[in-house]
Parts: structure tokens; C-alpha cells; sequence
């Protein structure tokens, strides 16, 4: 018997009896840490700490054409940097099928749940903001949706809006960018039968399937489901009211990090 399977029927052990390491419950968040502005030439930026997993987001504004699609909208692009730092399965180079993923189901809570009025990124003809979330992976424990997802909110709320005059940026006596709705996410996952929220990563490393909800306070805006296994209706109506639930926790976080 190899080590990877000790490990595996050790954690499935603890799991089926309801053991997880720190002692927290089987939909319990690890201890959260928030830091606003780690990113000083950045218009918005927050780091944070799920765990042991840390994740940095920086918000940039930069001025561009509207989608043809879109002409009086301005634009919301997200990417994610899996840095080899946190990792030994990291590598330098082009984005990876995780990173895409990442970026995408971030990207997908923020932008369905209207948390910015891309209306309001319009300039003028044939201008507006192109707002551009970049995230950071500097250590990987488990879990980065929703640390990623939290990280990405907590910068935008603290984002300062730059001025278009004259054909030129003017990044003096900003003003905060209006934040409509406020996300979250709640990733779940299904471990020996037993269905965890916010895994670590030797929880994830054994992990059948995998669901992401993010919700702001009135709906459920996006879901991803992830891995091989599955749930059955009733488990997904579960965690969708345990997600409404848990996100209270995360909205407090998210409130208590505002910098006026």
C-alpha cells in the first residue's frame, strides 16, 4: 500500500466520523484573513487568507473601445495566475485548464449578480473603462474559488475610480467605484460520501465532486460543477440554502474590510 492510499483512507476515516483538522464542522470555513491595498499602483487590490490558502487580487482600470455588442457598456475581464510559488505543481507559462476555470467562475459570480453597473464604465462615444481583476495564487491549500472570489470583491469594493478628461487618466481626489450587489461563493465538495465546504488541499486531493454556488442577498446568480462525481437534486437544494447561509458569514468579512 502506497502513501497516497494511507492518506486517502486516513482523511475518508475522519471524514466518515466527522473529524476534520482544527476541529471545525463538516460545512465550516477555515479561519479567514483579510488585508486591503497589498497592491500600491493598483486602483483596488485585497489579499486573502483562507487557511493556508492565500490569494491576491488587484483591480486596474484602463481606458478602450465598448463590445460592438455592448456600445454604452463598459467591460469586466478576469484572469487568474496560478504562480509557481504556490505549488509544486506550478508552472511558468501559458494559462493553464485550472487557471482558465478559476478566472471563468469568478468572473461568472461577479458579472451575473450585477456586483458593477458596466452602464456606468461608459465614457463617451465610442469610449469606456475596461475594468480588469487580475488574481493572485501565492499559496495553495484547498479551495480557491472561494478565496479567489472573496479576494475579487474585496478589491472592487475598495476600487477608486480614475477621470477621463481631455483625452487623458487622472488618477487625483478618486472616488469610490459604485458596488451594486455584493457576491460570494460557497464550494463544496464531496469526500467519501460526506459533503464538506472549503476544503484543504489534502481533502481536495480526494475529492469525487465539486460544487461551486455564488449568490449575492437576494439569488442564487451562477453555479459550477466540477470533477468526475455528482449530486443528487436534493444534496444541491441543501447546499443551496447552506450556501445562503455560510455567505453571511463571508458578507460581514466583506463589510468589515471597507476602507472609506
Amino acid at each position: 500500500m502506497n502513501i497516497s492510499t494511507i492518506t486517502e483512507q486516513y482523511i475518508r476515516d475522519r471524514i466518515a466520523k466527522g473529524i476534520r483538522d482544527g476541529g471545525r464542522g463538516l460545512l465550516s470555513f477555515r479561519d479567514i484573513a483579510v488585508e486591503v491595498g497589498k497592491i500600491p499602483n493598483a486602483e483596488g487590490s485585497a489579499e486573502v487568507n483562507m487557511g493556508h490558502t492565500k490569494v491576491l487580487a488587484g483591480i486596474k482600470l484602463g481606458v478602450g473601445e465598448p463590445m460592438r455588442d455592448k456600445p454604452e457598456e463598459g467591460t469586466i475581464m478576469t484572469g487568474a495566475e496560478l504562480l509557481p510559488l504556490a505549488h509544486h505543481s506550478y508552472d511558468a507559462g501559458p494559462p493553464t485548464a485550472e487557471s482558465i476555470e478559476l478566472a471563468r467562475v469568478i468572473d461568472r459570480g461577479i458579472r451575473a449578480s450585477n456586483a458593477v453597473d458596466l452602464k456606468k464604465l461608459f465614457i463617451e462615444d465610442g469610449k469606456a473603462w475596461n475594468l480588469f481583476i487580475d488574481i493572485y495564487v501565492l499559496n495553495y491549500d484547498g479551495n480557491l474559488f472561494d478565496a479567489g472570489t472573496l479576494a475579487a470583491v474585496i478589491a472592487l469594493q475598495n476600487t477608486k475610480m480614475p477621470r477621463y478628461e481631455d483625452k487623458e487618466v487622472i488618477r487625483e481626489n478618486l472616488q469610490k467605484l459604485e458596488i451594486q450587489n455584493i457576491p460570494t461563493s460557497c464550494t463544496f465538495a464531496k469526500v467519501a460520501d460526506t459533503i464538506l465546504l472549503d476544503t484543504d488541499g489534502s481533502e481536495e486531493d480526494f475529492s469525487q465532486a465539486r460544487l461551486t454556488i455564488a449568490n449575492d442577498e437576494n439569488a442564487v446568480r451562477a453555479m459550477q460543477k466540477g470533477l468526475m462525481g455528482s449530486f443528487t437534486v436534493r444534496e444541491v437544494e441543501s447546499l443551496v440554502e447552506a450556501t445562503f447561509d455560510k455567505s453571511k458569514e463571508l458578507r460581514q468579512i466583506i463589510s468589515k474590510s471597507r476602507v472609506d
